[in-house]
């Protein structure tokens, strides 16, 4: 295996499958087959996924919702991603913890680094809700930070789409696709992988990010052992 453990960011638009909200079962049975699978061979697995498929904290609802009310009611959404997940995994057989960056302890631990890091080692996969705990960070920047946190060695973008592309591929049919793209490069022609803050603490942190298509049966095991699947962003 090319990566010993490894954090992998979800979106929750991811979990709609084909519809227009909420969340596929179907599509969330899959995702866990997929990580369980890679958990059985001794990786290390933490998770970050988003909200969007529930409430998009940035969205201005006709100015009715303060931006840090909206911002708060995004990160329970992540964590409602979080808990359909976690049963999903433990369904198919897969200890987990369920860590959250808002205090909620009927539901799920509190996040401690050393803790989340220990649940790894013990072979549990580790699923990160509620975002950084702050407004104005997306799940982006907690997928970032947790996984430098718990010294993961990639971040793995999960899309429905196969890498970074010069355009959007969906939009434009003229689009070229990146195989590999160094930090600089990225911030040089403005291509769209992370927002700028989780970006960032990447590059600071020589933290290299993979984007592949989540939805391609045995991509996520073909990521890890080091198949050239999707774009690698590094260096």
């Amino acid at each position: 295996m090319k990566y010993k453990r490894i954090l992998l960011k979800l979106s929750g638009e991811a979990l709609m499958g084909a519809k227009d909200f909420g969340i596929d079962h179907s599509r969330l049975y899959k995702y866990a087959q997929d990580i369980k699978e890679i958990q059985e061979v001794g990786i290390e697995v933490a998770i970050v996924i988003g909200g969007g498929n529930i409430f998009r904290g940035v969205q201005d609802v006709n100015g009715a919702i303060d931006r840090v009310q909206g911002d708060y009611m995004g990160m329970l959404a992540t964590v409602i991603n979080s808990m359909a997940l976690q049963s999903a995994l433990e369904g198919a057989g897969v200890k987990t913890r369920l860590l959250s960056a808002i205090k909620m302890e009927q539901i799920a631990e509190p996040f401690i680094k050393r803790r989340a890091v220990r649940h790894l080692e013990k072979g549990r996969v580790v699923i990160f809700g509620a975002g950084t705990g702050n407004p104005y960070f997306t799940t982006d920047t907690a997928a970032a930070l947790r996984a430098v946190e718990i010294n993961a060695e990639v971040i793995l973008k999960g899309t429905r789409v196969d890498g970074i592309y010069t355009a959007d591929p969906e939009k434009d049919p003229n689009a070229e696709k990146f195989d590999s793209v160094t930090f600089k490069e990225v911030m040089a022609k403005g291509l769209d992988v992370m927002d700028m803050t989780a970006f960032t603490l990447c590059h600071e942190n020589d933290l290299p990010i993979i984007v592949f298509d989540m939805n391609e049966p045995g991509n996520l095991r073909k990521v890890v052992v080091g198949e050239e699947i999707g774009t690698i962003v590094e260096g």
